[in-house]
C-alpha cells in the first residue's frame, strides 16, 4: 500500500519524539475531546431514559427519540458538514458543530418537556455531525506521516472509550445529580473544546480548502433522502417492514438518492464528488465500518439483552460482561498501527478486521443458558478485535486516497455510511429478534443463534467486497 497523500502547505507534528508544536497537541486534544462527547452521549442516553420518562412523564415512543432524534441528525447531515469544512475551513466548521451540540445539550439539562428534549437532541446530532466529519478532516490536514497515523489511531481509541465508558459514566451520574447532568456535562466537556479553537486557528491556520459555495440544492435532496431513509428505519420495527409507510419512505429515499447521484454529474461543485466514490480502493475502506455495524454493533446492543434474558444476568452483571467485547476496541487500534508501521499492509489488517468478526459471530453461537465466563471470553474478545484493529486505520487509509482539498467531504461519506449502517443494522437485528422470539427465553435464544449467523453471513458478503475493491486499482488516488 503506498503512502499517504502529501501536501506542502500541511505542517506535520511528530507526535513519538515530543517535538510536536504546541498546536499541534492541543489540535489533537480538542478534537478528540469532542469525538469522546459524541459517542458518549449516544451510548449513554440510553440509561437515563428510564429516569427521563419517569421525570416528564413521556410514553414510550416520545421517549425513545430522545436517542432516535440524535441518531438521525447526524446521519442526514455529516456528509454536508464534510462538504462544507472543505469550503469554510475545517476547524470552523468544527467549532460550529461543538458549539451547536453544546448548546443543545445545555437545552437538554433545561428541558422542560419530553418535546423539547426531543428537538434539542436532534440538534445535537446535527453537531455531533460536524464533529465527527470535521475533526477528520482536521487530523488528515493538520498531520504527516507516522504522526498522522497515531492520531487516527487515537482517534478509534478514543471513540472505542466514548462507546465503551458511556453506560458507565452515565449511569453513576444519573443516579448522584439526576439526567438533566449528563447533558450537562457535554456541555461542559465541550466549552473546554471550544476555549481551544482560537490558539489552534491562531497557530495552525484555516483557509479553505477549495473555493466554491456549497450544493444547497445537493445538499437538501441529500438530507432528506437521509431523512426519509432513517425515520423508515427508526420506525420499521413499529411500523413493520412491509407496512405502506416503511415502503413507501424507503422507495421515496432510494429516488432522492438516484435524483441527487444524476445531479452531482452535472453540478460544477456538488456535495459528493462522484469521483471520490469511484476511487476502489477508497470505496473499500468505507465498507469496513459497514461490516463492523453488523457483526459488531448489533452485538453491544443486543447482547446485554440475551444475557439478561436467557442467562438470567442482572443488569450490572450484563454490563460488566460487556467489557469482554470492548476491551479490545480500547487497545487494538494502536495494535493495527504498530502492524503497519512494521510493513504489513493496511489491506491486510483489515481482512484480518473482518475475519475477527466472522469467526466471533460465529463463535457467539456457542452461548446458552448455562454458559460460563470463561466459554464466553474468546467469542467476544474475538469479536470485538474484529472492530478494534480497523478502527482509526479505515479513517486515515481512506482519506489519504482523496485530494487533501476534498478530505472534509471523504471524511462526511465515510461517517454516513458508517452511522447509516448502524442504524440500519441494530433496527433490522431488532426487528427480527422480536419476530423471531415468541417471548421465552428458549425462542429468544434460538433466535439470537440464527440472526448471529445471518449478520457472519452478511460480513462475510461485505469482506469479500472489500478485497475485491482493495485489489483493483484506485482510480483519482493522489500521491500513490
Amino acid at each position: 500500500m503506498a503512502s499517504s497523500t502529501t501536501d506542502p502547505a500541511r505542517t506535520a507534528p511528530d507526535l513519538d519524539t515530543g517535538s510536536a508544536p504546541a498546536a499541534g497537541g492541543l489540535t489533537l486534544f480538542a478534537v478528540l475531546l469532542a469525538v469522546f462527547v459524541v459517542p458518549t452521549s449516544i451510548s449513554g442516553t440510553a440509561v437515563a431514559l428510564p429516569e427521563i420518562g419517569a421525570d416528564t412523564g413521556a410514553g414510550s415512543a416520545a421517549l425513545q427519540w430522545v436517542v432516535n432524534a440524535f441518531n438521525v441528525a447526524f446521519a442526514c447531515f455529516t456528509l454536508v458538514w464534510g462538504t462544507l469544512a472543505d469550503l469554510v475551513g475545517r476547524i470552523r466548521a468544527f467549532a460550529a458543530g461543538a458549539a451547536i451540540f453544546a448548546v443543545a445539550s445545555l437545552a437538554c439539562a433545561l428541558a422542560p418537556n419530553i418535546y423539547v428534549l426531543d428537538g434539542a437532541r436532534a440538534l445535537a446530532g446535527l453537531g455531533g455531525a460536524a464533529i465527527f466529519a470535521c475533526g477528520s478532516a482536521i487530523i488528515s490536514s493538520a498531520f504527516e506521516g507516522p504522526a498522522r497515523a497515531k492520531a487516527f489511531a487515537l482517534f478509534g481509541t478514543i471513540a472505542g472509550i466514548g462507546v465503551a465508558l458511556g453506560p458507565t459514566v452515565s449511569g453513576p451520574a444519573v443516579d448522584a445529580l439526576g439526567w438533566r447532568w449528563i447533558f450537562g456535562l457535554q456541555a461542559i466537556l465541550l466549552a473546554v473544546v471550544l476555549a481551544c479553537v482560537p490558539a489552534i486557528s491562531r497557530r495552525v491556520g484555516d483557509q479553505a480548502a477549495r473555493s466554491g459555495r456549497l450544493d444547497v440544492r445537493g445538499a437538501v435532496i441529500f438530507v432528506v433522502a437521509m431523512a426519509a431513509m432513517t425515520y423508515a428505519i427508526v420506525q420499521g420495527s413499529e411500523w413493520g417492514w412491509t407496512a405502506p409507510e416503511t415502503l413507501g419512505l424507503l422507495l421515496l429515499s432510494l429516488v432522492l438518492l438516484a435524483v441527487f447521484g444524476a445531479l452531482s454529474k452535472r453540478t460544477e461543485a456538488p456535495l459528493l464528488d462522484l469521483t471520490v466514490v469511484r476511487n476502489r480502493r477508497f470505496l473499500a475502506y468505507t465498507l469496513v465500518p459497514v461490516a463492523a455495524s453488523f457483526g459488531f454493533v448489533t452485538q453491544l446492543t443486543y447482547l446485554p439483552s440475551y444475557l439478561s434474558t436467557v442467562a438470567g444476568y442482572s443488569a450490572s452483571a450484563a454490563g460488566a460482561t460487556m467489557l469482554l467485547l470492548t476491551i479490545p476496541v480500547l487497545a487494538l487500534p494502536l495494535v493495527g498501527l504498530k502492524l503497519v508501521e512494521r510493513g504489513t499492509s493496511p489491506l491486510a489488517v483489515v481482512f484480518a478486521s473482518l475475519v475477527c468478526l466472522v469467526v466471533g459471530d460465529l463463535a457467539l453461537l456457542t452461548l446458552g443458558p448455562d454458559s460460563s465466563l470463561l466459554a464466553m471470553a474468546v467469542p467476544m474478545l474475538v469479536t470485538g478485535a474484529g472492530m478494534g484493529l480497523s478502527a482509526g486505520l479505515v479513517d486515515g487509509q481512506a482519506l489519504g486516497l482523496v485530494e487533501p482539498e476534498k478530505a472534509g467531504m471523504a471524511a462526511g461519506f465515510l461517517n454516513t455510511l458508517r452511522l447509516g449502517s448502524e442504524a440500519i443494522a441494530v433496527a433490522v437485528f431488532g426487528s427480527a429478534l422480536v419476530s423471531l422470539a415468541t417471548g421465552d427465553g428458549s425462542s429468544y435464544d434460538d433466535a439470537f443463534h440464527t440472526l448471529l449467523i445471518a449478520m457472519a453471513v452478511v460480513c462475510v458478503v461485505l469482506g469479500l467486497l472489500v478485497v475485491a475493491l482493495g485489489r483493483g486499482k484506485s482510480e483519482a488516488a493522489v500521491g500513490k
